[in-house]
């Protein structure tokens, strides 16, 4: 979808006041949710973008009568502020200037607030009823969604292809799943558990599916109640020949819309209903409250297990780094040889052009699927902007005196595969190679960190940060996210960042680490790679990585690196150059050897 190409902003955003003034609203919550609280939305749902011309993949904005206040972090303040420059849009940080207490410091007593009871789950509610008791304003559900009807030419749902996962990559089948899930259920007293989490489904009945983009799960909720029987909502037209004839007997297939019909059909007041509320809408939990049931509201224990990768997983996703690796180095090579040599006649290479040569030679390895998100191709002073997307219109050169980030990753038969890469082509100011350092060596002492069992994401990240706090640099996005297996590129539970994460750090789970630093208008720098987490043999954990893809040492300052950190890139990059030499082009193979060689001979 171009939102540009919509009608403009002003008009939107009058056509929504007049749907609220009909239904006497004085404002409205307008997340960027669909009824799965994803981050990666199809078009049909991108009712935020619509709306305030923000495409980024968090936000949420509050539309009144005569304000509107859009809340993006840190990620996207720069890409927020030329999106929606210049059509009123107030711009505000979504962690230090939460929604909920800007709506309750503008608000008037009585006022009535609207929102669309699929798209919000309650622990946001939960947030804005807090915020807003002592100014007697009134939540009120939305009947419909008031953007759905002023959205002309709105996409049709998405009707992408379902088909099995088999056995052979997911080591556990579904009635394994099952049965361990039903003993979650008895352990804390529920008589259903509701999951309205796709990759939570996608990995519980192992399917697969192509709904979003980047996104391999189709879109679907799923009951299972304390008798062993489950319910998938879903679109069985998108089902793949023989799909229907493999699901296990207990499961039964429903239409979408007959979620809550059928769900509030079941339910008695003796019933105790298993929901997420940071990830299942609202409706959900009003709808048990209305039948008199009870309930149990913590993170759904799908989440957790499915964060915890077996063995088979884990073998697959080490197999699609490999191949990950490959096209990374071949993109290296074509990079380095490319931006000089098209700057001397006169056509730089675009950003648009490098994204599709990462994405070319990734297709050139086994069991490449698709991307695993949009991928951030990022010159110059674009990399500023964390998830930067170029665009035909405005995107930047690769120039050889310039630097460039790339920010990218696949879908693989086997798994998931994210990884990011900071670039130059020749000598850089003393600026970017001290913040360049720093980077590394945040990156470098949270890779090596040894912790014990126990040891959650917020306990970690300092240690990554210390070396760029103690420069006086920061950046403001999260250190590591979760990845999934073959299935979303940012899983939940786990994740390292300042914010408070109860979630233990276990052995199986698979993060990312990627410290960087941006400075507006100048330059982005970030090195991500993936790492599983594994027991040592005294007890404690540490991270093992799984990206394959060199670290340009040549804007490090050697000078300032420890003996441990040099010791780390070399013997990273052997492991680089043993595993990759063999399967790549010659082009790649020289370019990669000159990449791998050993710092500490220099």
């Amino acid at each position: 979808m171009n939102v540009f190409d919509l009608p403009s902003i002003a008009a939107r955003l009058a056509a929504l006041r007049q749907e609220m003034n009909n239904c006497g609203l004085d404002a409205l919550i307008v997340p960027r949710f669909d009824a799965h609280q994803g981050e990666y939305i199809a078009p049909h749902d991108e009712r935020l973008a619509y709306l305030t011309g923000f495409t980024g993949s968090a936000g949420v904005a509050i539309v009144t009568q005569d304000r509107t206040a859009l809340f993006v972090d840190g990620r996207y303040t720069v890409q927020a502020a030329r999106q929606c420059g210049g059509h009123g849009i107030e711009r505000l940080h979504l962690h230090t200037q939460p929604p909920e207490h800007w709506l309750a410091d503008f608000a008037s007593p009585g006022w009535r607030v609207g929102y669309d009871a699929m798209l919000l789950p309650p622990a946001w509610l939960a947030r804005y009823e807090t915020a807003l008791t002592h100014v007697a304003v009134r939540m009120v559900v939305t009947e419909g969604n008031l953007v759905d009807k002023i959205w002309t030419n709105q996409p049709a749902p998405p009707q992408g292809r379902i088909s099995s996962f088999p056995l052979q990559f997911a080591g556990r089948s579904p009635l394994e799943k099952r049965d361990w899930l039903l003993g979650e259920m008895a352990r804390f007293g529920a008589s259903h558990h509701v999951e309205t989490q796709p990759d939570n489904i996608a990995w519980f009945l192992n399917v697969r599916g192509d709904d979003v983009r980047f996104n391999p799960m189709p879109q679907s909720f799923l009951t299972l109640g304390r008798d062993g029987k489950a319910n998938w909502f879903v679109d069985r037209t998108k089902f793949e020949e023989g799909l229907a004839d493999s699901l296990p007997d207990w499961l039964h297939v429903h239409p979408m819309p007959a979620f809550l019909p059928l769900l509030r059909e079941r339910l008695s007041p003796a019933d105790r209903i298993a929901i997420d509320p940071d990830f299942s809408p609202v409706a959900v939990s009003l709808l048990i409250k209305e039948a008199g049931a009870s309930v149990i509201a913590r993170p759904s224990a799908v989440t957790l297990e499915k964060a915890v990768k077996n063995q088979t997983e884990l073998e697959g996703l080490r197999d699609c780094h490999v191949a990950d690796g490959a096209a990374w180095a071949e993109f290296g090579a074509w990079l380095a040889r490319m931006v000089p040599e098209r700057a001397k006649a006169g056509h730089p290479i675009t950003e648009l052009e490098a994204e599709d040569a990462i994405l070319a030679f990734r297709q050139q390895q086994p069991g490449f699927l698709s991307e695993s998100f949009r991928t951030i191709s990022a010159a110059g002073s674009n990399a500023a902007m964390c998830h930067y997307s170029a665009d035909p219109a405005s995107q930047g050169r690769i120039a050889p005196e310039g630097t460039y980030l790339l920010d990218s990753g696949g879908q693989y038969l086997t798994g998931t595969t994210d990884a990011t890469r900071s670039y130059a082509f020749g000598p850089v100011s003393p600026q970017y190679r001290r913040a360049y350092t720093a980077v590394f060596r945040a990156f470098h002492a949270l890779a090596t960190a040894r912790f014990p069992k126990g040891t959650q994401g917020h306990h970690l990240d300092a240690i990554c940060r210390r070396p760029l706090w103690d420069l006086g640099l920061d950046y403001d996005h999260g250190t590591g996210h979760g990845i999934g297996h073959r299935l979303s590129v940012h899983e939940q539970p786990q994740r390292i960042g300042r914010p408070f994460n109860p979630v233990d750090l276990q052995p199986g789970m698979v993060l990312s680490i990627e410290p960087g630093h941006y400075v507006a208008g100048d330059y982005g720098i970030r090195i991500e790679n993936l790492f599983e987490i594994r027991e040592a043999e005294d007890g404690f954990l540490e991270f093992q990585t799984l990206t394959l893809a060199p670290i340009q040492t040549d804007m490090l300052d050697l000078a300032s690196l420890t003996s441990a950190e040099i010791d780390w890139l070399d013997t990273y990059h052997a492991r680089v150059w043993s595993t990759l030499e063999a399967r790549v082009s010659k082009e790649a193979r020289d370019w990669l050897l000159a990449a791998c060689g050993a710092v500490s001979l220099r």
